[in-house]
């Protein structure tokens, strides 16, 4: 975020996420990293490992009871589609200089 400040967030984070991590002139970088840990998380759950998803199409968001929740759209949305993946459930963590993830999905079974 030093080097490249708000060109980065806008390429990486929708503007709730960055929101969400405090004033636009400080945001908390440990929860961003908890939100770039999930997104990471995602698109190894996406078996994306070789297609250029944005990370803007991953996004985090808190939900009412003060959770988090895994949004999809454009090229994340496509792909969850074509591997039938839905349900998405992730858990972040973020402590003194650290954040982790953990993100899972349903794989809907063709009958």
């Amino acid at each position: 975020m030093r080097d490249h400040g708000e060109r980065y967030l806008s390429r990486v984070y929708s503007p709730d996420e960055v929101a969400d991590a405090g004033p636009a002139d400080h945001p908390d970088a440990s929860r961003l990293a908890a939100r770039f840990a999930a997104k990471e998380a995602t698109l190894k759950v996406l078996r994306a490992h070789e297609l250029a998803i944005p990370l803007s199409t991953i996004e985090v968001v808190r939900t009412a009871w003060g959770g988090v929740e895994i949004q999809l759209t454009g090229a994340a949305a496509d792909r969850a589609a074509e591997e039938r993946l839905t349900s998405f459930a992730v858990s972040i963590t973020h402590e003194e200089g650290f954040a982790a993830a953990v993100v899972l999905a349903e794989e809907h079974a063709d009958r």
